[in-house]
Parts: structure tokens; C-alpha cells; sequence
């Protein structure tokens, strides 16, 4: 039986391309609380309020409540952690092509990561659904702080933030750029994800579909574990960096 941390650091040193993948767990490791399970956002707030956008349309009062009193602290205050920082450094060193991601942190980007693609939008850029302005993510929680629903100052429309709502589809460039690189990479790395919905789960098995091998990092299992190459349990702030130890 090979060792899953050798084997996967192995595998590491010998990949040429690799695609990570990563999900709420490694911002989780930020203090960026996770929508499902114990502590989960769900709990508290309601996601059929807060998070769809037909709700949003008819009473975005709620979101943006949430974003007031929750949303801007959690992430205004969370810096990228040491497994956010070994995915760029990777990228640095010509080992990683790309990122694709769930998260909606911009975590990625403030470690130095370059190439992400975000499957759900970016939670720090704010639009005007009427005439297209884009507004600062710091300039929008001063405004609602006086101003519930928050209004666009060029035309008075509605303002939302960048992210995917229930109800709305995944933005098709991201999708297919999620798609390109894990069918051109040799190596996926997925971090933080359980792997149960899509299109996460669609990665896997196209990477092993193109002949990539898999090396899954998470804190428990996942639903793809039987496909991976080396699975190892753990939180990725440790884990990355010894991976990258490998990477030369």
C-alpha cells in the first residue's frame, strides 16, 4: 500500500498541467462559514430568501440585510490561508494552469492566484441590474448602512451582487473554461469539496475520462473518492504546503 501523502506529492513532482479545483471547505480554513451543516449560514438565514433570485427580484431588502449585518464582516475580514497561498505559488512555478472554483470569496486572487474561474461569481463586485454600473464591494456596505434596498447612484436601479443565485445558470464562459482545463490538464487537484453536486462532481471523472490523475484534499469524504488516485483527509492549509514541497 503506497502512503497517500507520498504518493500524491509524487504525483505532484511529476505533473506538468495541473487543474485544482476547490470548494467551501479551503475558505472555510479563512473563517468563511460553509452554507450546509452545522454552523452553516442555512441555518440562520433562509436560502429561499436570501440566496433566489426570484425572492431577490420581488424583496431584495433580505439580501442585502445579510450582506449589512453578515456577508461584508465575513469577508472583508478573511485573508487567503497557507493552502490558498500554496495554489498560487504553484501557479507561480509553472506547475499550475488554472483554478476553477465555487467559492465567491475572491480568496484566490488575494493570494496571487491569476488564472480563476468562478462558477458562482464573485461576491465583492456589485452590478446595477438596469444600466450595467459596477460598484465597490467597501462603498456598497457604507450605502446600505443608510439605504435598504441600496440603489444604483447613476439611474436609481437595482443593485446585486455577482453572484449565482438559485435560479440563474452558471456563467457559460467560466463553465467552459472549467471544462478545458480539466480536459487538457494531467493532474486535478481537488480541494475542499464533498464532489456531490455539479458541476464539481463532472470534473473527475473527465479528468480520468482524458487519462489525468486525481489527487483529492478534504477534511472527510467525498462522493468521489473511489475515483481518486490519492485521497487525503485533512485541511488543506496543511496539506498544500507539503504538496508543494514536492513540486520542485
Amino acid at each position: 500500500m503506497h502512503d497517500p501523502l507520498d504518493l500524491a506529492r509524487r504525483l505532484v513532482a511529476a505533473a506538468a498541467r495541473i487543474t485544482a479545483f476547490t470548494g467551501a471547505g479551503i475558505s472555510a480554513e479563512s473563517g468563511i462559514p460553509t452554507y450546509r451543516g452545522a454552523g452553516g449560514l442555512w441555518r440562520e438565514y433562509d436560502p429561499a430568501k436570501f440566496a433566489d433570485i426570484d425572492y431577490f427580484r420581488e424583496d431584495p431588502s433580505y439580501y442585502w440585510r445579510f450582506f449589512r449585518d453578515v456577508r461584508y464582516r465575513i469577508v472583508a475580514e478573511a485573508r487567503p490561508n497557507a493552502g490558498h497561498l500554496a495554489l498560487a505559488e504553484l501557479e507561480r512555478r509553472g506547475k499550475l494552469e488554472a483554478i476553477v472554483t465555487q467559492n465567491i470569496d475572491g480568496l484566490h486572487q488575494a493570494a496571487g492566484s491569476r488564472r480563476v474561474y468562478e462558477l458562482h461569481g464573485n461576491t465583492r463586485a456589485i452590478d446595477c441590474l438596469d444600466c450595467g454600473a459596477t460598484y465597490d464591494f467597501a462603498a456598497v456596505h457604507e450605502q446600505v448602512r443608510t439605504e435598504l434596498p441600496p440603489r444604483c447612484r447613476a439611474c436609481g436601479g437595482r443593485l446585486k451582487p455577482r453572484v449565482v443565485f438559485f435560479g440563474e445558470s452558471l456563467p457559460e464562459r467560466a463553465l467552459k473554461a472549467a471544462t478545458a482545463v480539466t480536459a487538457s490538464c494531467d493532474l486535478l487537484l481537488v480541494v475542499g469539496s464533498t464532489l456531490q453536486v455539479h458541476p464539481a462532481a463532472s470534473l473527475p471523472p473527465l479528468a480520468k475520462q482524458v487519462g489525468a490523475r486525481v489527487v483529492i484534499v478534504n477534511v472527510g469524504p467525498t462522493a468521489m473518492d473511489d475515483l481518486a488516485d490519492a485521497f487525503l483527509e485533512g485541511p488543506a492549509g496543511t496539506i498544500l504546503p507539503q504538496l508543494l514541497e514536492a513540486a520542485g
